[in-house]
């Protein structure tokens, strides 16, 4: 039986009510949407590349500068590359050296001038014009000064002694400075050694080869037109004892003046180059940019050099001396280009001899001495240049043939200039017809010694090639 409050069938659910969705409502909503999304679109397009940038590594609150990308064009000008200045000449200097002033007493006599006074400017009428034309003028003072009040007579040889006069002569004619390292430095001793030097300085004049103190460099340095010129003269120097040094193997230098002349010894090559190789690293720290050495070597009236020369030519060639300038045998001997062993680029110019350019060594006046070769000389002139970028070198060197002429001119010595750009010798040096033939013969004779070793150096001179 049926329970009581009890229905035959479940109730049934009751049926939820749906909502009515506005259409109106939906169009509204969809429109505000859109805005918003048209808002940000715009907002991003103007704000850059929609690219993230990469993650900062820096500490917070600095701020990165962003460095430029290597591989982006530049967006300024190419900036225009700089040019070097051009190389450009900034100085030249002409050194022009001659030989021996021999002064044997025929040569001494003729400058007397009746007040005990002397003047040598006699001699040098025709060469005058040459010397002062060089920037710088040398010749090898053969000679003491030790004056008369010290037990010395006017002397030549053997024991050379020469008025002061010699000196303002020179210098009235051109010269600038004389060299004073030679075996006859020291024929009056002491007294002769120190006063020479003193009368030199007096007359404003430089010298080198001997000083007065171990304070003064052995060498010179000299400006000459922007150019530093290291200059330096030796002689030889023999023993006259074991104990003792001697000039020409007569008496010895004091103990306390060895070391104020620049000598070396024969037949030691050596020691000579390790001097030779200090005195050249000294004047290259006190600013020398060329070095020239003058030296005193060889055997008297050989027209040839010896071995040692050679060798010391060459020791010096390879310490980087730019020119040798030789004298001592009287007569003139080769010039030669050598090259440098050590430094295949470097080239020196070498004179052997200069020969002599005052002396009273006539042809017939020494007994065994049978050709005239002793009558002739050289000017010997070189010409240094520097550039803008610090080259100094050698670009002309010169030779002008030189003769004593014994008879004729004001004195009865005129040194003679044979220049072969003067067409008329007999007319410019006031030669008669015999005199002519004489001082063409001493040209000959000069040029067949110097004459194939000057064309090889000028040869190679001409072909550097140019710096400016």
């Amino acid at each position: 039986m049926p329970q009581e409050n009890s229905h035959p069938y479940p109730p049934r659910r009751r049926r939820r009510r749906r909502r009515r969705i506005n259409p109106t409502a939906i169009i509204f909503w969809l429109v505000v949407v859109l805005l918003i999304l048209g808002i940000i679109a715009l907002a991003v397009s103007c704000s850059g590349p929609s690219e993230e940038p990469a993650p900062s590594t820096e500490p917070t609150g600095i701020i990165q500068q962003t460095k430029p990308d290597p591989t982006t064009e530049p967006t300024t000008e190419p900036t225009v590359p700089t040019t070097e200045p051009p190389v450009t000449q900034t100085g030249s200097a002409t050194i022009s050296a001659t030989g021996d002033m021999l002064m044997h007493l025929p040569c001494i006599r003729p400058g007397a001038q009746g007040d005990g006074t002397y003047d040598f400017t006699g001699y040098f009428p025709y060469l005058q014009p040459y010397i002062e034309s060089a920037d710088y003028a040398v010749a090898n003072l053969e000679t003491t000064l030790a004056g008369l009040d010290g037990g010395y007579e006017y002397h030549g040889f053997p024991n050379f002694n020469c008025p002061d006069g010699i000196v303002p002569s020179l210098k009235e004619v051109g010269f600038d400075m004389l060299l004073t390292a030679n075996n006859h430095t020291y024929d009056t001793l002491s007294l002769g050694f120190f006063r020479t030097q003193q009368v030199i300085e007096e007359h404003g004049l430089d010298h080198i080869g001997t000083k007065t103190s171990l304070d003064v460099p052995d060498y010179l340095i000299k400006e000459i037109d922007g150019i530093q010129i290291g200059m330096i003269c030796y002689t030889y120097e023999t023993n006259a004892d074991p104990y003792g040094v001697s000039l020409n193997g007569g008496a010895d230098l004091k103990e306390n003046e060895k070391d104020l002349i620049n000598t070396f010894m024969k037949d030691d090559v050596a020691s000579f180059t390790r001097d030779l190789a200090q005195d050249i690293a000294d004047m290259e720290a006190d600013g020398a940019e060329a070095i020239v050495l003058y030296i005193h070597w060889g055997e008297e009236y050989q027209l040839e050099q010896n071995s040692q020369q050679e060798a010391m030519a060459q020791a010096a060639c390879d310490l980087g001396v730019d020119v040798i300038v030789g004298g001592h045998p009287h007569v003139i001997q080769p010039i030669d280009l050598l090259t440098s062993q050590t430094d295949p680029e470097h080239k020196t110019v070498c004179l052997y001899s200069t020969g002599n350019a005052l002396s009273n060594q006539k042809l017939g006046n020494i007994s065994y001495v049978h050709t005239a070769h002793t009558e002739d000389g050289i000017l010997f002139s070189f010409s240094f240049a520097k550039y803008s970028d610090g080259t100094v070198r050698v670009e002309e060197v010169e030779a002008l043939p030189l003769w004593i002429n014994f008879y004729t001119g004001t004195t009865p010595y005129d040194i003679l200039p044979l220049d072969q750009d003067v067409t008329d010798w007999s007319t410019t040096l006031v030669l008669d017809e015999w005199t002519l033939t004489k001082a063409e013969a001493s040209f000959d004779r000069t040029m067949a010694i110097i004459g194939d070793g000057l064309q090889e150096v000028q040869t190679y001179l001409d072909s550097l090639p140019p710096i400016a």
